[in-house]
């Protein structure tokens, strides 16, 4: 299950484009499923599933434009788990090239259609 979704930039480029962060509960669950919304200027990523809003935010007036032109959006999706991912206290260097060594991190791109409401 997802236990926090954070939308952390909004880009425009050829559409536009929404960064967010979703945290999961465990290392083995697979279940992501938005549906992205939009009502007055207020962008919202919800479950698919359950129709519970997951994240949103406000959008300016190019941002508005461009996704009433579209009707599609960009999302850019860095998977993370709880207790797995965060700030390493620990580092333990890789010896051979001397750099540290870095936790790994499941990306994702998909574009979407858009719901408008209201």
């Amino acid at each position: 299950m997802v236990d926090t979704v954070e939308i952390s930039r909004i880009n425009l480029r050829d559409t536009l484009s929404v960064d967010i962060a979703v945290w999961m509960n465990d290392p083995d669950d697979w279940d992501f499923r938005p549906s992205l919304h939009y009502s007055g200027s207020t962008f919202t990523i919800r479950c698919a599933i359950s129709g519970k809003d997951m994240a949103s935010v406000e959008l300016d007036n190019e941002q508005d434009e461009a996704l009433q032109r579209d009707r599609v959006a960009e999302l850019r999706v860095k998977f993370q788990v709880r207790g797995m991912h965060g700030r390493l206290k620990d580092i333990h260097p890789i010896i051979a090239d001397g750099k540290a060594k870095k936790l790994a991190t499941a990306n994702w791109k998909t574009t979407q259609s858009v719901e408008f409401e209201g």
